[in-house]
């Protein structure tokens, strides 16, 4: 059973509902809540959602693109690391409709740290991702499910142009490359700023991603990723100079992008995601720990890619 149009949440109830629970929306959790049903049903139908599908929804807030997930027919595993909201998404969503509850999973969770999902693995993840943490949620998710093979999140639309950038444009980087060994990413469309409460300070857009195989290679995933990390930590930097402390030298790094069919004057915007598994097999041949932290630049908060690019709002 679907829902009828008028059970999606509109700005006075996102309101009334925040009030009564106490909620304040908070930039330390990146929370902007989407009030608009157009928007919701847009996001819904750009994910392909088909009726009876196990979607994951990272971050789902009071409820809004919850109920357009359970309107068009899926079962919902819902991920919340608010306790009150996690408490209450149950009992919003059974004030809106009959049997919707029986379709919806609440997981209370940080899901940076979500190892296993209860019920059928999902094969979709639909989401408005907090944008403080929207590129390690995305890459968690890709790299933990190997069940889903569509993605479809609303981030900051800097981050959104990032995660689908291609080699050689001016915002590809770290989260464009460790995208591409999971998925087929583009952007799918913009949101307005005044679909949220509270109205954000940056745009928003959509951002696709489709399952693909990775490279083949006999690098490890972390090896690659260690490479790429090493080639944006300083990304002026031809790849020469820029790899010679994670192979141990100048010389050994040139020798290594030589093998892989890389030119060492590169520099790593230019470089597909196959281009670097390239270089990181070319280093494990060359027998140099291609899985070693890199430090990233002065002044880079812990845990954030070096080349900055992880969707802080």
């Amino acid at each position: 059973m679907t829902t009828p149009p008028s059970a999606l949440l509109g700005p006075a109830e996102i309101r009334d509902l925040a009030g009564r629970l106490g909620v304040r929306p908070t930039k330390t959790l990146g929370q902007n809540f989407v009030h608009d049903g157009g928007t919701v049903r847009k996001i819904v139908r750009t994910a392909g959602v088909r009726e009876g599908e196990r979607v994951v929804e990272v971050g789902p807030g009071l409820g809004s693109l919850t109920l357009g997930l359970l309107e068009a027919g899926a079962d919902v595993v819902a991920v919340e690391i608010d306790p009150v909201l996690a408490r209450q998404l149950p009992d919003t969503v059974a004030g809106r409709g009959d049997g919707l509850s029986e379709r919806l999973t609440v997981v209370l969770q940080d899901a940076l740290r979500v190892e296993e999902l209860p019920g059928e693995p999902p094969t979709a993840l639909v989401a408005n991702l907090p944008y403080n943490v929207a590129v390690p949620v995305l890459l968690t998710f890709l790299e933990r499910f190997a069940s889903l093979e569509r993605v479809l999140v609303m981030v900051q639309a800097e981050v959104a142009d990032r995660i689908a950038a291609p080699p050689g444009s001016r915002t590809y980087g770290i989260p464009s490359v460790k995208a591409a060994w999971y998925a087929e990413a583009h952007r799918a469309g913009t949101v307005g700023r005044s679909v949220f409460w509270p109205v954000p300070n940056v745009d928003s857009a959509l951002v696709a991603l489709e399952r693909r195989e990775p490279p083949t290679t006999r690098a490890t995933r972390e090896q690659v990723f260690a490479v790429v990390d090493a080639a944006f930590a300083q990304r002026r930097k031809t790849l020469r100079a820029a790899l010679s402390r994670h192979a141990g030298s100048s010389a050994a790094a040139e020798r290594a992008l030589v093998r892989a069919g890389i030119d060492p004057q590169a520099r790593g915007e230019t470089v597909d995601v196959h281009g670097f598994a390239r270089i990181a097999e070319a280093l494990l041949d060359a027998d140099v720990p291609t899985d070693a932290p890199v430090d990233a630049p002065a002044g880079t908060p812990a845990g954030t890619p070096a080349d900055g690019q992880d969707g802080v709002a």
